[in-house]
Order: C-alpha cells, then structure tokens, then sequence
C-alpha cells in the first residue's frame, strides 16, 4: 500500500501549504481558545487527512508507513493539537480495525473514518491500568447475542469528539488472553463523558475520562469476531502509532531548531546576534546531529515497517519500532530544552514559541507507552535473541 511519487509529492505539498498559510497562523487563536477552529476541521476533511493511512478501497488515501511518517514529520511544525484532531482515525482508532477486522466491519466503518464523518478514539487506559495495558479491569459480560460492559477509561484522546470507540475490554480471564477489542458507537447508551483534563500543555487537545455503566453491546462488534484477540491487536497498533509519534517527534525539532536559529540571529548581545557564540552554536548542532539520527531510525524503521507482512507483528520490528520511538521522543525534549536556553529569559516567555513547544512535546515521553516501557520491550526481545 502506497501512493505513487508523483500523486504523493502534489498531497504532501498541499498538506505544507496547509501547514503555513491555515495552520501556523492560527496557532494563537488554538492557544487561547483551547480549541481548533472547526473552519480548520473542515479544510482537513476536505484534504483527506482522516484518511490518509487507510486503503483507498476504503476511501483513504493508502500511504505507506514510510510516506504517512512524511506528513506527520510536516505536521509536527506547527502546534501539536490540529494533527491530535484527525489523529486518531489515521493511528489507533483505525488501524485495529484495518489490520484484524472482518471485511463487513472494515467496510461499515473505514469509509467513514477516512472522511472524517466518524472521528474514532482509542479506549484501553484505566485508571489502574495504564503501562500495564494487559491488567485492564473493564469487564464485558456476554448475555446472549450481547456484551454487557461496565468500567471507565482515563485519558482517551479525542472522546468528546468520537463517533465510536475502538475500546479494550475484559470477555475472559486474567492476563492479555482475556481481553477483547470492541467498536463500540458513542452515543450507545450507558456512556458518560468526564470533564476535560487540563494539561500541561497541548492545549486544543481533548482528553477525558469515559465511563462505561451497564453499556450493551452486540457481540458482532468485537474486532474480528473473535473474543480474546484484542491485546494482540492493540499491541499492533501500537508498534504502527510509535512509529507516526517518533515522525512527528522529528518536525517538532526541526521546528524548534528553526525558531531557535532565527532568533539567535537576530537577538544581540555584547555588540553582536547570539549566533555568534560557539557555546550558542554548540547547542544548535547538538540539536541538530539528534534530529539527524532520529529522522535517519524513523526512516529505516518505516521502509522496514512497510516491507512486513500487512497486519502480522514481527519482534525484531516492534523492538526497532520501540528503539525509535525512545530515542525520538526523548530527543525533542533535549531538542526543547536547549531551544528554551537559546532563547534566554524569552524562551520563558509565551509570545515565544519555545514555551510552548518545550510543554507540548513532554507528553510524547509517555503516551503510546512511556520511555521506560520502550526500555522493557527492547530488552525483553534482546534477552529472548
């Protein structure tokens, strides 16, 4: 699955001019109003970036891993909460779907997440269960054609703008072989909304908790029909989503790089721009030689991703795919920090990017699993060589 260079260069270009002329200038009006502007919403549809991971005999457009890590590295130059509003329909909402679903359910649901008619969230955190995703506690109960399912999830990224939920839910025993992915529709009955979390940053980002009291569920719903599937399948999506996290980790540097050499060109100090210092420059290229490294592991970690098996989780890869997303995310924090420190006492300051950057690039460490997890997965598979 790819586009071809040619039709791929004219979207990703489109996209760029998106970026520049929509997206940066109304990075002030996200940070103030919390939100994205639903004018922005729209020329996204239109687009095709809901869509953009999904085949096109679904109505996507089919990039490859390597080409959608392209966009998403575009899409980390400008604030993170426009790519976190179709984000989960290209990543975790969907790709459960695509990789283990039935053809009946890939074909109920993939056209309209491509759109952007269904926006579909990603439901497996708990508030007991967050880096140990297999302790989940969400409990469905079959009676007869149905699932009964009762819990709450934490933290689910995009919940108050869901159309549906790919949610993880305990049908059997103790341990990863008792849980189920469910497409469960949000307006089902039973479901509640907690209030938005406020962040650290990532502001116009929508997370809440989701409460699940007594909800009904049909039995067809379960991701490829088949209970007890569904930390195999999370486990999949996830080693995709690290790798779109560490594309987008990437842009977020190289932004934070090019604000950070424009403006030790321009601010003085002792007679002459900051730019000038070695001390400055040396902070600058460390900056830079990250960068390089984590785009070159993205980029290998993508033509390699794409040359596996659709929709079959491959050790060696999901370690390199954990080896990246470690090294990229804690790379733009050290990218962000020195950012802050080129820019001096402004760097503390609002008005300055940098601020913002260095708050919305700190959760990247955590989510899609923490540093620590990555860790535990490399050394696991190592140990197992």
């Amino acid at each position: 699955m790819a586009l071809d260079n040619e039709t791929f260069s004219v979207l990703r270009s489109t996209v760029q001019k998106f970026i520049d002329q929509r997206l940066k200038p109304a990075e002030d009006v996200l940070e103030e109003t919390d939100d994205v502007p639903a004018d922005i919403v729209e020329e996204m549809k239109e687009i095709g970036l809901f869509g953009i991971s999904i085949p096109e005999e679904y109505g996507g457009s089919g990039l490859s891993m390597a080409q959608e890590c392209d966009v998403v590295y575009d899409l980390g130059h400008t604030s993170f909460a426009f790519r976190s509003v179709f984000g989960t329909n290209v990543g975790i909402g969907s790709q459960g779907i695509l990789m283990d679903g039935t053809e009946e359910q890939k074909q109920a649901w993939l056209p309209r997440i491509a759109s952007g008619e269904v926006i579909i969230s990603f439901a497996l955190t708990e508030p007991g269960a967050g880096s140990d995703a297999a302790s989940l506690q969400t409990k469905a109960t079959l009676e007869g054609d149905h699932y009964v399912i009762n819990g709450t999830k934490r933290f689910i990224t995009n919940a108050s703008r869901a159309s549906a939920f790919t949610l993880m839910a305990r049908t059997g025993g103790p341990g990863a072989g008792g849980v189920s992915a469910f497409i469960l529709p949000a307006d089902t009955p039973g479901i509640t909304l907690g209030k938005h979390d406020k962040k650290m940053g990532q502001r116009g980002t929508k997370t809440c908790d989701v409460v699940l009291d007594n909800v009904k569920v049909k039995a067809e719903n379960i991701i490829g029909g088949t209970p007890g599937k569904g930390f195999s399948t999370a486990m999949k999506v996830l080693d995709r989503g690290r790798l779109h996290i560490s594309a987008l980790a990437c842009g977020m540097a190289d932004r934070l790089i090019r604000d950070a050499v424009d403006y030790a060109k321009q601010r003085k100090q002792f007679g002459q721009p900051i730019a000038q210092f070695q001390l400055v420059q040396a902070m600058l290229a460390d900056s830079q030689t990250d960068l390089y490294a984590g785009l070159s592991m993205m980029r290998d970690c993508a033509r390699a991703y794409d040359a596996n098996p659709a929709g079959q989780r491959n050790q060696e890869l999901s370690m390199a795919a954990s080896c990246v997303k470690l090294f990229c995310t804690e790379m733009v924090g050290r990218v962000a920090d020195r950012a802050v420190q080129i820019h001096g006492g402004s760097g503390y300051i609002s008005e300055y990017k940098a601020e913002r950057f260095y708050r919305d690039v700190r959760l990247l460490r955590l989510y899609e699993g923490t540093s620590q997890i990555q860790q535990l997965i490399i050394a696991k598979q190592l140990l197992q060589r």
